[in-house]
């Protein structure tokens, strides 16, 4: 970082901050920062200004539009911008001084953001830190941690605290966690699965869950006000017959959603998914809810956020792997030095609507591309163990069989051909299949046991059968 770089920015290199990370992340987008101004705290959300070294309409520009946003698939990442810059110069590297645009917050006692400032400034993170270790640090005191990174304990401390208001605030007006165990699959080296299981989110990782969505949240107010063109990453609320063929379905367990209008409120599935928390259909039903929703995209108007019940959202966080992030690093900082003439905003309002669109669209193709990769990485793991008996949870039913979902997040298909002694019948309004002669029943949430029959590696599926207790 030269010394013309640093000109007109605050320098904030004295500040204690550092980075929280995946122990594999490589490209280190945000760092975080907190102290106390009497019993207020100041949360510092400081992000790579990639948009420094990504000038509009450069080759890089226009590549990184195209790519639209980095895609990690099971054994890399393909990233939107080069790894000399990803990984290099926009890293927030421990140890070196780097530029970032920093949304700093001052957060009363109630989590409630009261000032806020954003500001082009140069920062140099302290330490690198890892989920893993500050989760061990706050919930475990590992004696070893606590001493190595002792200058920062009292601020992981506060950050924890931070945290915690930030998320019952959050969750008192009505947003809704999902909280899915994601999938974890480890790799040996020539890329072939040997280990599969549940990644769990943990203290650390909610942690900076919950800070960049506060950034978000602010910079996307701040915006909103000031009138000026911009991205939001808006969440619409859900289609009214969707929600009533789910309070159908739930209607089998005994639950029920209140206010099936136009307008339900998102603290109604909140509730929801607190009613049956620790349940056997906990899975099931939060994924049904899931996809009773409708997606996320990237809007130029400010359209809110049902899922976490806020009117105010954006994508701030991660110019390194979004273009949406860059984009909007682009117009606060125009706006920021003042540049944001009536040329700037017709620009803006010209070129936004275009990149919304293909920014969803990238998106989407990036979330499918994840996923079809990590079922072919399930599919070739569970060639190893065909033969293989699993105990599991009936996870989907329809007229041509069952799905069930095992411990280690590994779904296959059980086909209504391959139940023996009987004849069934799919009961759409039950969602479960029923047995004519014998009346037995395969219903969602159902534990089982299942066989690994097949693999299919082209049709990325996995045949179980079931196995009589």
């Amino acid at each position: 970082v030269s010394e013309a770089d640093r000109q007109g920015r605050r320098d904030l290199r004295d500040w204690q901050m550092v980075t929280i990370d995946g122990e594999d992340a490589k490209d280190l987008d945000d760092a975080v920062s907190c102290v106390m101004e009497g019993e207020n705290y100041r949360l510092g959300v400081h992000i790579a200004d990639v948009s420094n070294y990504v000038q509009e309409h450069s080759a890089l520009d226009v590549e990184a539009q195209k790519r639209g946003t980095s895609v990690y698939l099971t054994d890399r990442g393909i990233p939107m911008l080069p790894h000399k810059l990803s990984n290099g110069i926009c890293s927030l590297n421990a140890g070196e001084d780097r530029l970032a645009l920093s949304c700093i917050m001052l957060i009363d006692p109630n989590g409630k953001v009261i000032d806020h400032e954003i500001a082009e400034t140069v920062i140099r993170v302290d330490r690198r830190m890892s989920y893993t270790a500050v989760q061990k640090i706050l919930e475990e005191h590992d004696e070893a941690l606590c001493l190595e990174y002792e200058p920062f304990v009292p601020m992981f401390e506060r950050m924890k605290e931070l945290a915690a208001l930030l998320r019952g605030k959050r969750i008192r007006r009505g947003s809704i966690d999902f909280d899915f165990p994601e999938t974890k699959i480890i790799l040996d080296a020539q890329g072939k699965p040997v280990d599969i299981k549940p990644y769990e989110r943990n203290t650390a990782t909610n942690l900076i869950e919950d800070f960049m969505l506060i950034a978000n949240e602010t910079v996307a107010e701040d915006f909103f006000w000031q009138e000026v063109p911009f991205v939001y990453r808006s969440h619409q609320t859900p289609d009214p017959e969707r929600m009533k063929k789910l309070a159908a379905f739930i209607s089998n367990f005994g639950l029920t959603i209140h206010g099936l209008r136009e307008d339900i409120h998102p603290k109604e599935l909140q509730k929801l998914l607190g009613n049956i928390a620790g349940t056997p259909q906990e899975a099931l039903i939060s994924r049904l809810t899931l996809r009773s929703m409708k997606r996320a995209s990237y809007t130029v108007d400010c359209l809110g956020h049902f899922g976490l019940a806020t009117q105010y959202y954006c994508h701030f966080t991660s110019p390194i792997r979004r273009y949406p992030d860059l984009q909007i690093h682009r117009i606060i900082k125009d706006n920021l030095r003042g540049r944001m003439n009536a040329e700037k905003i017709a620009h803006y309002e010209g070129i936004l609507p275009e990149v919304a669109k293909h920014s969803s669209e990238t998106k989407r193709r990036a979330d499918e591309a994840e996923r079809e990769t990590e079922k072919l990485k399930k599919v070739e793991y569970m060639e190893q163990h065909i033969g293989e008996v699993f105990g599991g949870v009936i996870s989907g039913v329809t007229e041509w069989g069952f799905f069930v979902e095992l411990p280690s997040t590994v779904e296959g298909l059980v086909h209504v051909t391959a139940l023996e002694g009987d004849y069934f019948r799919y009961d759409a309004n039950a969602y479960e299949l029923v047995g004519e002669a014998t009346g037995k029943r395969y219903k969602l949430g159902q534990k089982i046991r299942v066989k690994v029959e097949r693999t299919d590696r082209i049709l990325r599926t996995i045949d179980f059968k079931v196995e009589e207790e």
